[in-house]
């Protein structure tokens, strides 16, 4: 057992809100923080869609869901939040400068014996440690989106992680229900973000230069048996996130294309509020994106789909 069992989540966002229900589904004591009031109720509101969720998808009972509920709590006062906890998940946003303040204010109001765990997408834990004040207590524990179904965990360390956090933050991921999957060397982007990130910014591409629509991206991958896309996946994972991501990286490589991408996304997106499936607008409209009509995929009859023929035409 890892005797982490008080579990503080740093960050109320996508991720964030889904590791805290997560957690507190499978027996932990979890407090969600945020910084800002409203994140904190968008999170409830999340975690009332989740409810459902579990219910539909996952086996549980009403029992479960209620139980749930009473492991959870929400704070924007960080001491209270984290004064006690075992192990801290840290999910603030995809951006070094905020995630290394977290880190210093979270220092302050830690107990000794606490856990640190980010849940970057992209970034070492070595890119942090220092700051955390107890670099051997520190690693990265990368969830994938859709938590309930993608039952996977990313484990890496940093030269001075301890063995014993490894062992215990393995058996936490372990206690509820994921599979620890070992990033046996330091990587940007761990094992799912190696190849999810440029999945997602070569179709990103593809509709930034007007090449394809968003539905035929997903169509192409679709036709494959999935059950939605890339640009379905950008909803999911959140614009937010996407752009945080696409802007650093592109930035950071010197990559003209990527740095588009990122603005198109904060345009197309973040400018009109847009956030994906949280906000219930993204690429598709929720809860019923077009991507999951029965038509969606189905062979066209070209006089039923005016200016088909005219945009394959070279531009």
């Amino acid at each position: 057992m890892s005797d982490l069992n008080r579990v503080t989540v740093l960050g109320a966002g996508v991720l964030g809100g889904q590791i805290a229900w997560h957690s507190a589904f499978k027996g932990k004591t979890v407090v969600v923080y945020d910084i800002a009031e409203d994140a904190i109720e968008r999170a409830r509101a999340t975690h009332d869609g989740y409810a459902g969720i579990y219910l539909d998808q996952v086996g549980a009972s009403e029992g479960d869901i209620a139980a749930t509920r009473e492991r959870l709590t929400y704070s924007t006062d960080l001491k209270a939040a984290a004064g006690e906890a075992d192990l801290v998940i840290e999910a603030v946003p995809e951006v070094p400068d905020i995630k290394l303040a977290a880190y210093e204010k979270l220092a302050d109001v830690l107990p000794a014996h606490s856990l640190i765990a980010t849940n970057s997408s992209t970034f070492l834990p070595r890119d942090f440690a220092a700051a955390t004040g107890r670099p051997d207590k520190f690693c990265a524990l990368h969830f994938a989106n859709m938590i309930w179904a993608m039952n996977v965990a990313e484990v890496m360390g940093h030269p001075e992680t301890s063995k014993e956090t490894l062992t215990s933050v393995a058996e936490f991921a372990i206690e509820i229900g994921m599979r620890p999957i070992p990033v046996r060397k330091e990587q940007n982007g761990y094992v799912i973000n190696t190849w999810f990130v440029p999945l997602l910014n070569a179709a990103q591409t593809l509709v930034t230069n007007g090449v394809a629509t968003p539905e035929d991206v997903d169509r192409t991958f679709m036709l494959n048996g999935a059950n939605f896309g890339p640009m379905g996946m950008f909803d999911f994972v959140g614009m937010k996130t996407a752009y945080d991501v696409l802007a650093y990286w592109g930035a950071r490589s010197g990559d003209e294309q990527m740095s588009r991408n990122a603005a198109y996304i904060k345009e197309r997106f973040l400018d009109r509020g847009a956030l994906g499936v949280a906000t219930g607008s993204g690429y598709y409209s929720y809860p019923d994106p077009t991507y999951q009509r029965a038509d969606f995929l189905a062979v066209p009859d070209l006089a039923e789909v005016p200016g088909l023929v005219e945009s394959m035409l070279p531009a």
